[in-house]
């Protein structure tokens, strides 16, 4: 059972299953309001992150992610890759942080695993709060992280470190989905067929979707960084 995203969906029914979910839209709405009345640092990142909540959470995607776990793991990426980073833009770290950028990347690839574990997995699809307990503890830790690595007192080196980390942990989880020899997940096992994958399919597919696209955005932070860290006068991100 998914408890939040509602059964899975099918090809027949994908482009109807939007989610009108009233607290979902009141929590969105609020954080456009933070943008619009110019409370964040940068308010076309907060837009942009406004909107890529809206697909991951709003979108036909929910639905489609109740159906695969490839869906699922897409889901995952754009909060911690694409949204988090926006975040993080739009309401950065002003203030020196008292966590050490190291105990940020270990409490966030900590949390990406365990959520990725078929138990806990499993358990965050089963009640409305496992679930958002899953999506605010993904999305929290990836932006604490973020903020930490593009925060301007933090020097090029440890940020690059910190996104190599990132970079080497979710690609090691990714080739432990890709090469595990039997479906891991069972919730999906039964809900693959109309989109004509078998379960190990589509988690392989999952694999590598973190294997390879997802490093994509932490490379080309660090292209940027480490760029930027040539030309001084110029600001990180």
């Amino acid at each position: 059972m998914i408890a939040y995203c509602g059964p899975a969906a099918v090809p027949d029914d994908f482009w109807s299953r939007w989610n009108s979910d009233p607290l979902l839209l009141s929590a969105l709405a609020v954080l456009a309001f933070a943008v619009a009345s110019g409370r964040s640092f940068d308010a076309r990142a907060g837009w942009a992150a406004i909107a890529l909540m809206g697909i991951v959470f709003v979108s036909p995607l929910c639905a489609l992610s109740s159906a695969l776990f490839s869906a699922r793991v897409l889901h995952h990426i754009i909060l911690i890759a694409a949204v988090a980073p926006l975040l993080a833009r739009a309401f950065p770290q002003r203030r020196p942080s008292r966590v050490p950028l190291p105990a940020l990347v270990t409490a966030h690839a900590v949390i990406l695993w365990l959520w990725h574990a078929p138990g806990a997995y499993a358990w965050g699809l089963a009640s409305v709060p496992a679930y958002w307990l899953m999506q605010v503890s993904l999305l929290g830790s990836a932006w604490l992280m973020w903020r930490a690595i593009l925060a301007p007192a933090v020097h090029a080196g440890p940020a690059l470190v910190a996104l190599a980390a990132t970079i080497g942990q979710m690609g090691l989880l990714g080739a432990v989905i890709v090469f595990a020899s039997v479906p891991l997940y069972a919730v999906h096992i039964a809900s693959t067929a109309p989109w004509g994958l078998t379960p190990l399919t589509d988690q392989q597919l999952a694999g590598l979707l973190m294997w390879v696209p997802a490093m994509l955005p932490y490379l080309g932070a660090g292209l940027w960084i480490a760029w930027s860290s040539l030309r001084p006068g110029e600001p990180a991100l």
